[in-house]
């Protein structure tokens, strides 16, 4: 029997870090070789995850017969000129409520759904949003979708060439946080953070957590959803930038809720797990940046996508 390689180590704050993983619990290597893995989703139907490389601008799926082999190329620039973008491909992946998926497109700049079976994958895509007020997005980072088929989703600049407020390619002056509702509507919600990126619901979706992926704020932020879906009361949920300029081994990035209202975020050492009040109960740390997070199983499984693995720890039996 072949056997399992792991690495980091999982460290545990609070006790009650013990109800949430299990003291067997490892990181588990299940492939390698990527630039820049990204947007895991697991994709319950089908048994496989789904997730991105950015930087080969292609998706790819793992399953527990056939591990990691790639699934969808192109997946976020779909031109046919050489593009200036280090990092063309999709970035976060989620499902709609009618289980199709939707890709942030940092090539294409826009939030896209796939116009394809999960069992015959093609590079065909249905554009949900790719301007705010006449100019294109940055390069839409993450996404989630609600209850009700909204769509909230970050646009930071990581996909444009240069990668920051001066690039030529950059036409919002902002890095925003939108809705696209069921009807297809574009909202703006929130321009004042530098570089929001994951994002996530709590299990009432009363509260949207957002991560700022910024070395000099990089803060988790929460706010509440009015009844017209505004959000307000802006607060910091934790604040992270100390440990990001100690680690230097990630920031803010992609995170997960469970329903229980824990939070899964990855951040400086790998992922942080708080409870529902923010406080830290322990940490799974890897030792190279993790961007994303999803679960599988019914929340037993956490799949990660860190750097050049994908990873995999058993939360529980």
């Amino acid at each position: 029997m072949k056997e399992t390689k792991t690495i980091g180590s999982i460290e545990r704050i609070d006790a009650a870090v013990n109800d949430i993983i299990s003291e067997k619990a490892t990181i588990e290597v299940l492939a390698e070789g990527y630039d820049w893995s990204e947007g895991p989703i697991w994709v319950d139907s089908q048994k496989m995850l789904l997730f991105s490389d950015v930087p080969k601008n292609t998706i790819y799926k793992w399953t527990e017969k056939n591990g990691a082999e790639a699934y969808l190329s192109p997946s976020g620039y779909t031109g046919s000129e050489p593009t200036q973008s280090k990092e063309p491909g999709s970035n976060g992946l989620t499902l709609d409520n009618e289980g199709r998926l939707i890709l942030c497109q940092h090539g294409d700049r826009r939030l896209a759904r796939l116009d394809a079976s999960f069992d015959q994958p093609k590079a065909a895509f249905v554009s949900l949003a790719d301007r705010y007020d006449g100019k294109r997005f940055n390069s839409p980072n993450d996404v989630v979708c609600r209850k009700n088929g909204d769509l909230f989703f970050t646009d930071p600049p990581y996909g444009l060439p240069l990668q920051n407020e001066s690039d030529p390619a950059k036409e919002i002056p902002f890095q925003g946080v939108y809705k696209v509702s069921a009807d297809g509507k574009l909202t703006l919600l929130v321009d004042s953070l530098t570089r929001p990126n994951g994002l996530a619901f709590t299990p009432d979706e009363k509260t949207l957590i957002v991560a700022n992926s910024d070395p000099d704020k990089a803060i988790w932020y929460a706010f509440d959803i009015t009844a017209n879906d505004s959000l307000v009361n802006q607060r910091i949920f934790y604040n992270a930038t100390a440990e990001a300029k100690a680690e230097n081994n990630g920031l803010p990035d992609g995170l997960k809720i469970d329903r229980q209202g824990n939070v899964f975020a990855t951040g400086p050492g790998g992922v942080w797990i708080f409870n529902k009040e923010g406080k830290v109960l322990g940490k799974i740390r890897t030792p190279v940046p993790t961007a994303n997070c999803a679960f599988a199983d019914g929340e037993k499984t956490l799949f990660l996508t860190s750097d050049n693995y994908l990873l995999r720890v058993k939360l529980r039996e």
